[in-house]
């Protein structure tokens, strides 16, 4: 009953024993990208899954029409505007949303997903499901670990 994952050279085969799947060849794709289009990949998996960007997206997916900087500032909790602007200039640069400027006094900027954008929520929603579905899996294996981790300490102590 093997459940492996292949990859790229350097990392790891997983295993285990709860699953009878058969993933060999769902990263086959990898095989035929250079070095750089992995790393490439791998930095735009990784900027989108930051602490903001997705949130970002999704706040413009749900609005339906075009939002002002300070539309933005309001809807996504917490964001400093500092850091709004470094992640819609990365998220422009990406050719995940477009920034619209209107000349006007004083300027007027839009901000709005490109289909790439609504293309890669669409995807990233069936993980985000996935994982909503399963938070009563991760929680249950960490209260297994905090009492193993628990149950180690308490018999340290004791002797």
């Amino acid at each position: 009953m093997v459940y492996c994952i292949r990859s790229k050279e350097g990392t790891r085969t997983i295993y285990t024993h709860l699953e009878v799947t058969d993933l060999s060849d769902m990263f086959d794709f990898c095989c035929s990208m250079t070095d750089e289009q992995d790393a490439r990949a791998r930095e735009l998996i990784e900027r989108a899954a930051a602490k903001w960007p997705l949130r970002i997206l999704h706040v413009l997916s749900d609005a339906g029409a075009p939002l002002r900087f300070s539309r933005l500032m309001e809807r996504v909790e917490g964001i400093s505007q500092k850091v709004l602007t470094q992640t819609l200039r990365t998220l422009e640069r990406d050719g995940l949303i477009i920034r619209t400027l209107y000349p006007q006094v004083p300027p007027r900027v839009e901000y709005e997903l490109t289909p790439l954008g609504r293309d890669l929520l669409m995807q990233v929603a069936a993980l985000w499901r996935w994982i909503v579905e399963r938070l009563g899996d991760f929680d249950a294996r960490k209260a297994v670990r905090l009492t193993a981790a628990t149950n180690i300490q308490s018999a340290s102590h004791q002797t």
